[in-house]
């Protein structure tokens, strides 16, 4: 009897935590179907302010001039202001060895030739769970040595990419404080903003570190650099419009604390190998690009504002048409 009684009681309570969490999810998707609705104003588009990352081949030496010349003939037919060139990633103590990146000055060279309006940085970074120790001093002063050596080569500036930094973290305050002196451009990616209240603290618990940054944590890392990059990509939304509200809600969030000095570029997904075929279909540049002007609509007018297309070699005509077509157009 008394064994029945605690399975029952057990039963009510995993039915009531079923219910939350559907219930949670169903206002989620309310919110975000809410925010993927009305037409974008006539303004809302691309005013230069676009970004591009670039794979690993530029600077090893897989790719040539020919093929600089050939990537030129598409770009200067864009927005696209920034690129973010793999030179890394760093080793487990923060180090970068020059042969990571043997033909950077040539492609820097090339670069320059061809497309002198856009600005080049060298997008470093590496896994910092359980691999690279930011919390290290002395792995520190490595990237920033690293950092160093790699803007000799000519680039414009940085880009860095640290995954999974956690909400709060001060130890990656302090390296983007000791970077910024360094260059004249700094950037970062960053994760996605927490949409909602309590969404945090869930993500945590379901796959054991930080998928979002709170809001005002995010506000400091982007007083300390002069762009930031919201990785929108990855949500976990099955549906074009669930996508497209989440797209909205990342915008807003990090219009609404980026100091006006400060860039914010929107990543959109130009890449197909989520591994899941729905999610493949819910994202892409098309409904990235229609978020990010649904969002400035609402917002309003905002300087620096732009697209970032990941990555090129991923990117087919099909990625490139909705961005010309849905943005840059």
């Amino acid at each position: 009897m008394l064994i029945r009684t605690v399975l029952r009681r057990g039963l009510r309570l995993l039915a009531l935590a079923l219910a939350v969490v559907v219930a949670l999810a169903g206002l989620l998707a309310g919110a975000h179907l809410i925010k993927f609705t009305g037409a974008p104003a006539t303004w809302a588009k691309s005013t230069g302010n676009d970004a591009l990352w670039l794979g690993h081949a530029w600077v090893d030496g897989r790719k040539t001039e020919q093929d600089v010349k050939d990537l030129a003939v598409r770009l200067r037919a864009t927005g696209i202001k920034d690129a973010y060139v793999h030179s890394g990633p760093f080793a487990k103590d923060g180090t970068l060895q020059p042969t990571q990146y043997p033909a950077a000055r040539n492609f820097v060279r090339w670069w320059r030739q061809e497309l002198p309006q856009i600005r080049l940085s060298a997008w470093l970074g590496q896994k910092v769970d359980d691999y690279l120790d930011l919390d290290d001093a002395t792995t520190r002063q490595n990237v920033l040595t690293s950092v160093r050596q790699v803007l000799q080569e000519g680039f414009d500036g940085i880009h860095y990419n640290f995954e999974p930094i956690g909400s709060g973290d001060e130890e990656f305050l302090d390296l983007l404080d000791r970077t910024r002196p360094l260059t004249k451009l700094l950037s970062t990616s960053t994760p996605q903003i927490e949409p909602y209240p309590l969404m945090r603290p869930l993500a945590r618990v379901l796959i054991s570190h930080d998928k979002y940054w709170s809001q005002g944590y995010f506000g400091e890392v982007a007083k300390r650099v002069n762009q930031v990059a919201v990785m929108t990509y990855d949500s976990g939304m099955p549906f074009k419009s669930l996508y497209g509200g989440h797209v909205v809600r990342q915008a807003e969030l990090a219009m609404d604390v980026t100091p006006a000095t400060t860039s914010i570029v929107i990543g959109a997904p130009a890449y197909h190998d989520h591994g899941v075929a729905y999610l493949d279909n819910a994202e892409s540049v098309a409904v990235a690009a229609e978020a990010a002007k649904l969002a400035l609509t609402g917002h309003g007018r905002r300087e620096g504002f732009g697209l970032a297309m990941y990555v090129d070699f991923a990117a087919t005509e099909e990625d490139w048409s909705e961005y010309r077509t849905g943005w840059a157009g």
